[in-house]
């Protein structure tokens, strides 16, 4: 033990010291690197969100639109399929006088039409007017007529 130049006391010192500090000097290089390169991750990453942020709302709201315009087109594909029905059925002269007989009641010449009243409608009977009710050019006409016919002959005197 002549060639060890240091005491048991001192080894164990040293072996205490030695990787306290050694993790110290770790973990404040380690701390400078990945704070630096974390800042730069960081830098990179937001200046990543801020160019792609607006490119992004836009693509999406291109999508809602293109959407929204196929279903108008739908639409609009069912529609024009529903007036070519319509159109091929009009030209068709039997339908034609069916619609005219059914809506607008023409008969054929010679037919004769009737109407039938189911009494399943209620019907309106016209309520005694005072003179409140009705309009004011009535009552005036009801006032002249009223004094011609006291005015008239023999009528009261």
């Amino acid at each position: 033990m002549a060639g060890d130049r240091f005491s048991t006391a001192a080894r164990l010192k040293a072996l205490v010291r030695g990787p306290r500090a050694r993790v110290y000097r770790a973990r404040t290089r380690r701390r400078g690197r990945l704070t630096g390169r974390a800042a730069l991750l960081a830098l990179v990453v937001c200046s990543l969100v801020v160019a792609l942020a607006y490119p992004m709302r836009q693509w999406v709201t291109q999508r809602s639109d293109i959407a929204g315009q196929r279903q108008r087109t739908e639409q609009a594909r069912k529609q024009v399929q529903r007036l070519l029905d319509e159109k091929a059925r009009l030209e068709d002269p039997a339908y034609v006088e069916q619609q005219a007989r059914e809506h607008l009641h023409y008969l054929r010449p010679g037919e004769t039409g009737y109407s039938v009243v189911d009494g399943s409608g209620t019907a309106r009977r016209p309520k005694d007017q005072g003179a409140a009710d009705r309009p004011w050019y009535s009552n005036l006409w009801d006032g002249v007529d009223q004094a011609d016919a006291s005015d008239a002959p023999g009528a009261g005197r």
